[in-house]
């Protein structure tokens, strides 16, 4: 098991390395002046000055090597530069939208396995039956609307109508637990609805594949109580393409819950993104892809040492 560890966490380093170096590369070796471009403003060309007096502070009149141990020593040291915007720290602004996004997303993913997973359970179980039908045209509905329309339907019943929760919004958990829950119930819950209906497909022919094998066959000859066999022998073994899938999304929803902050106003660090690439913040851009990309390759990490865990043998592989 050690060894297996190892092995994934020393390609998890290697990954982490590739990226940032490729996020290196992509802002320096592209056609065009970085500075020049992150100055220019409705096609009006910048000062010459300015231009030279941004390559300076970017480091970007020096060799192409010299720039690249740098920037790999500053990584090293958690030092992800200044915004050029109003040269706040990018690595303190990122520490503090993170958590938020991260928060939203957990929110998300535990409401989607909890309708998810014992829907598909249940759909598998009873397949062909009208049930079975009843949940998989939902699942279906649930994927063909776009996650801004259910946002702005949410909001409209739940907030503007009824009145239950707010409409957007941030509130610390620290200030005021329970509103700020309050707050966090639609946004999470607006991306738990696409992410819940995929993880019932997955289970329900996960889980469909699995009772066709002869173990679970051989367990019912055995007269093992049904939910013994669905525990234990099932969903055990149903559960490897299941996280699979999870984690895919989560390391997607990452960087694609823009429009989930955009229409709840949630603080998060998608809606960092997309100012920082308005404002052509290249520290900012680049602090923020880069944080993702660890963050995605980290979920990946952390899914394979699942699969040694629910599969022994994937740790002899």
């Amino acid at each position: 098991m050690l060894h297996y560890v190892a092995r994934r966490v020393a390609v998890a380093i290697g990954l982490v390395w590739f990226v940032a170096t490729f996020v290196f590369l992509a802002i320096h070796l592209v056609p065009g002046d970085a500075a020049e471009m992150l100055l220019s403003q409705g096609g009006v060309a910048p000062d010459p000055a300015t231009v030279a007096e941004l390559r300076e502070k970017l480091g970007l009149d020096q060799p192409l090597l010299r720039q690249y141990m740098k920037y790999v020593a500053a990584l090293l040291g958690g030092n992800l530069g200044s915004s050029l915007v109003d040269d706040h720290p990018v690595a303190a602004e990122i520490v503090l939208r993170l958590p938020r996004t991260l928060e939203l997303i957990g929110a998300a993913a535990l409401l989607a396995l909890v309708v998810g997973l014992p829907a598909g359970t249940l759909a598998a179980l009873r397949a062909g039956s009208a049930s079975d039908r009843a949940l998989s045209g939902i699942a279906g509905i649930a994927l063909s609307i776009p996650v801004f329309v259910i946002g702005t339907l949410a909001i409209l019943v739940f907030a503007q109508k009824l009145h239950l929760v707010p409409a957007g919004g941030y509130v610390p958990l620290a200030r005021d637990p329970l509103r700020h829950v309050a707050v966090l119930a639609m946004p999470a819950a607006t991306i738990a609805v696409g992410l819940a209906a995929i993880i019932f497909r997955i289970t329900r022919s996960s889980v469909l594949e699995v009772l066709g094998r002869d173990h679970v066959r051989s367990a019912r000859a055995r007269g093992i109580a049904p939910l013994r066999i669905v525990m234990h022998h099932v969903l055990r073994n149903a559960l490897i393409p299941i996280v699979t899938v999870l984690a895919l999304h989560l390391g997607s929803l990452l960087g694609g819950t823009v429009l989930v902050e955009y229409v709840f106003n949630w603080p998060g660090l998608s809606g960092y993104l997309v100012r920082a690439v308005e404002l052509r913040d290249y520290p900012e851009v680049t602090g923020i892809v880069l944080t993702i990309s660890v963050l995605f390759v980290l979920v990946n990490l952390l899914v394979d040492l699942a699969y040694a865990v629910l599969d022994p043998r994937v740790r002899h592989a």
